[in-house]
């Protein structure tokens, strides 16, 4: 880092939250430029082979972002890798031209990676080869330090005082080639990720959250896959307007011949057919394709062939026998929605609304987001069904089943007992 970044950064963080005097213009707040210049695509084994080489001789943590097509695309995929370490420099890496970046992950274990909202970029980097063995998010250290906004544009500005370039977060990656402003938008992604990283450590530091960012650090990095979703299409949006059976089946015929469709062409699905075109079919019930065409999003420029593949669908959702149509809604793994508790289970109810309460303020007091502290479904599950007996050793269990870590069990568990027991 520059002394000029040193102390945009050390100024920044005394005063994140403050205003300037009233005779005091602030600063005007530079532009980001790359170091080094943009650095070539890799987009060949050769220059693969020489990435992994001098990333694995570098030094210190690693800066990783990745840029997906979603929107355009089918599924998730990676279209671009950006990497930055000490010793090595940047580098953008075309996953096109190199599908396996094994090697250059195998070459970065036991190094911590730097994400920003891990999360998202996990599941594609997993599949061209890439995970961590351990990391730092920088979106979720600013959330745990009470950053009140959590962007990496946000946070560089905020921590680091640097603008990074704004606009093309939502284009089209999988385009090749790629232009140059796209390609320097990507660069500087992870252009001062490290030094955002040093700075916030220190923050949590001071705040005394060091060690709880570590454990959810860990725990991202350890967590296993997400498993597939089941009956995605009930995730149809508007499907809250969809209440007979026979309809819920036309949204799924609709939305499965969408997914293989979408799928085949390498196509976001809302490029084939939107989901407010499905709910309409469904709600409608067409008996042609001519009635289907009168329908939002079926006449305007859809040729005839089409619409007999979708008219198709939605007559083999009508003529399925009543045994084989899906049922409305899916069973619960859990407590029901809390609208229904004051109903259903009126002590539940109040133990909800205390516990709720109490964390609300808890999580003011530490100036970081309710959710962060503890989810929501684990408060819900745990006022559904507490502890037959409540001991603190009982709501501590009850939390650590849910998947909370020892860092939330220590600041909830004493709350959550208190607004148990005042509902018991």
């Amino acid at each position: 880092m520059t002394d000029a970044q040193e102390t945009a950064a050390d100024t920044s963080l005394r005063t994140t939250g403050g205003a300037p005097p009233d005779d005091v213009a602030p600063a005007p707040i530079p532009l980001l430029e790359p170091r080094e210049g943009i650095p070539p695509v890799v987009a060949s084994d050769d220059a693969l082979a020489g990435v992994i080489a001098a990333f694995a001789a570098g030094s210190g943590p690693v800066a990783v972002d990745a840029e997906r097509a979603s929107g355009y695309r089918y599924g998730q995929r990676a279209y671009l890798v950006q990497l930055r370490r000490a010793g090595a420099g940047s580098a953008l890496v075309d996953p096109v031209g190199c599908p396996d970046l094994s090697g250059l992950g195998e070459a970065l274990r036991g190094t911590e990676w730097i994400l920003h909202a891990a999360t998202q970029d996990l599941p594609c980097l997993r599949e061209i080869g890439m995970t961590p063995t351990g990391l730092f998010d920088t979106e979720l250290a600013g959330r745990l330090a009470g950053f009140p906004r959590v962007g990496l544009g946000a946070m560089v500005e905020s921590v680091l005082g640097y603008s990074l370039e704004k606009g093309h977060s939502a284009v089209d990656w999988s385009t090749r080639p790629l232009p140059e402003p796209w390609l320097r938008y990507a660069a500087l992604d992870v252009e001062l990720l490290i030094d955002l990283r040093d700075a916030l450590e220190e923050e949590l530091d001071r705040q005394g959250k060091l060690e709880w960012a570590r454990e959810e650090f860990s725990a991202i990095a350890s967590a296993p896959p997400a498993p597939p979703r089941q009956d995605p299409w009930r995730r149809t949006s508007g499907m809250h307007k969809v209440r007979r059976r026979r309809q819920m089946a036309v949204v799924r015929e609709l939305w499965t011949m969408r997914d293989q469709i979408a799928q085949r062409r390498d196509i976001s699905p809302g490029k084939v057919l939107g989901d407010a075109a499905i709910v309409e079919a469904a709600l409608t019930l067409p008996p042609n394709a001519h009635a289907l065409t009168a329908l939002p999003g079926f006449g305007h420029r859809m040729g005839r062939r089409q619409l007999e593949q979708w008219q198709a669908a939605v007559d083999r959702a009508k003529e399925l026998p009543d045994a084989e149509l899906p049922q409305p809604g899916q069973p619960l793994a859990g407590p029901p929605p809390p609208r229904a508790w004051a109903d259903k289970d009126p002590a539940a109810a109040a133990r909800l609304s205390a516990a709720r309460t109490a964390v609300s303020e808890l999580a003011e007091r530490l100036k970081m987001p309710q959710e962060n502290l503890i989810t929501p479904d684990t408060v819900r599950r745990v006022c559904w069904e507490p502890p037959k007996k409540l001991t603190p050793d009982t709501v501590e269990d009850a939390l650590a089943g849910y998947g909370a870590r020892r860092w939330q069990i220590e600041q909830v568990a004493p709350i959550l007992l208190r607004a148990l027991a005042s509902e018991a």
